[in-house]
């Protein structure tokens, strides 16, 4: 009898554990690149309560593993050329976003914005006429009314970012009504490099949006997920790779016998298009001025010289394939945006690693070298789903991550996967790329090409067979 009156007590108080709510899980996000969400307390949703990570980009818990992602389609058909694909919800909002058609990138709503309430004018008070004067009375001429202005409209109060006096950015996209042209600050994070997210109608730093690849080299996918790919200093890595497009980076870096691997960055890109191609790099610099322009440009192996200031712009004049080309200064010097009418927008800019991050970091950085890198944003706009590359690949239609969630550094491995054989080379293993082919007066093969500095202090860039 006792038996059985424990077994039936053991079976309720399973019943009971089971039937109670799982208290959410508290998580936090580890990357101190994130200082606006690092160490920030936040809670698992209600789909995973125990089983949730921190996506440090948006702030925000998500399940692990990832509920399968719902699809969604630019609806725009001014954008029926450049954005017809299915594009895939980010894991930070995997069931709730929706198509920004000009990136042609998927974008999670912000649930704070709303626009600004239209401004009325107050309208002028009523009169109550004042009775006649007596028809005894001695007249006298009524006083002279004081004029009192209407209250002023009261203007919206700053922007977050304001106070640093940040660069003025503005939405520039016609499909977003309640945001386009208004004006808003970078962030003191990034100070002269963001934009406006139109969706969200707020600024956003370069490097902490999908397509970005900065630092040490930090990469943010298509999916929102931040992940690190260390790469090998003095070598070459295939990032995007598509039918269409290829483009290598150039890592250099430091050894760091501690930790058994490189500290890296990213120098330089060979960028491969149709039948062009284009070198974008840092110089090796010792002291950095931010007055003094450090990069590298050459369009089809001959350099390309900008006037500094912002603002100037370079397109090739050769011939009519390469209308649409053009190459802008995005700030006095050291930065530039590259695009490619149709295909893809680069933005890149030259930063040197200062001794403060050497001394966080532990990078061992000396005067002799600053390891001037380039920090990178990315968008594309004609991708196959077939894409590959470090970054490209996770704009692939069947990507799935392979980035280990909840962990302060995901790392992402394939380097023997990635590797190529030069900066213009496309014989990496992830390759997709199939170009088109040249003209006999034209006729070379990229994989015997060797890009390098100019020589003797001259400006540009050198490529020779």
């Amino acid at each position: 009898m006792a038996r059985l009156l424990f077994s039936a007590l053991v079976l309720l108080m399973v019943a009971l554990s089971d039937g109670a709510p799982n208290k959410p899980k508290k998580v936090k996000c580890n990357d101190k690149n994130f200082p606006a969400c690092f160490r920030k307390d936040l809670y698992c949703p209600d789909a995973c309560p125990r089983a949730c990570a921190v996506n440090c980009t948006s702030c925000q818990p998500v399940c692990v593993p990832r509920p399968k992602p719902r699809k969604v389609k630019c609806k725009d058909k001014n954008y029926k050329k450049t954005c017809s694909k299915q594009l895939y919800c980010p894991a930070s909002c995997p069931q709730t976003c929706i198509a920004d058609c000009a990136t042609c990138q998927p974008v999670c709503p912000s649930p704070s914005y709303s626009p600004p309430p239209p401004v009325i004018n107050p309208s002028p008070p009523a009169t109550t006429p004042s009775p006649p004067p007596p028809a005894n009375s001695t007249p006298s001429w009524p006083p002279t009314p004081s004029y009192t202005p209407p209250p002023a409209t009261p203007s919206p109060p700053p922007d977050s970012s304001e106070a640093a006096g940040g660069k003025r950015v503005r939405c520039k996209n016609k499909s977003y009504p309640s945001c386009y042209y208004r004006e808003h600050r970078c962030p003191a994070a990034c100070p002269d490099r963001c934009e406006v997210d139109c969706v969200t109608c707020s600024p956003v730093c370069d490097c902490n949006r999908p397509g970005a690849v900065c630092q040490d080299p930090r990469f943010i996918g298509a999916d929102g997920i931040t992940f690190y790919f260390h790469g090998k200093k003095d070598r070459d890595f295939c990032i995007v790779s598509d039918t269409n497009l290829h483009i290598n980076a150039h890592f250099i870096g430091r050894r760091n016998e501690n930790m058994g691997r490189d500290f890296t960055w990213v120098q330089s890109l060979g960028i491969l298009f149709g039948n062009h191609q284009i070198f974008v790099g840092a110089k090796k610099t010792a002291s950095w001025d931010n007055a003094v322009d450090r990069l590298e440009l050459s369009f089809d192996g001959l350099p390309v010289y900008l006037a500094e200031g912002e603002g100037a712009k370079w397109q090739p004049t050769s011939d009519s394939e390469s209308a649409g080309i053009t190459i802008t200064r995005s700030r006095d010097t050291n930065a530039v945006v590259i695009e490619v009418e149709g295909n893809f927008q680069i933005k890149a800019a030259v930063v040197p690693i200062t001794a403060e991050d050497s001394r966080i970091h532990k990078y061992g950085i000396t005067d002799e070298d600053c390891f001037a890198h380039l920090d990178l944003g990315f968008k594309f706009y004609s991708l196959s789903g077939e894409v590959n590359g470090v970054l490209g690949q996770t704009y692939a239609s069947n990507y799935v991550s392979r980035v280990k969630m909840g962990v302060d550094m995901p790392v992402l491995g394939g380097r023997r996967e990635f590797a190529s054989s030069g900066l213009f080379s496309t014989d990496c293993a992830a390759a997709r790329f199939k170009g088109t082919q040249l003209t006999s007066a034209n006729n070379f093969q990229y994989e015997n090409l060797h890009c390098a500095s100019g020589l003797d202090g001259h400006r540009g860039v050198v490529c020779k067979r």
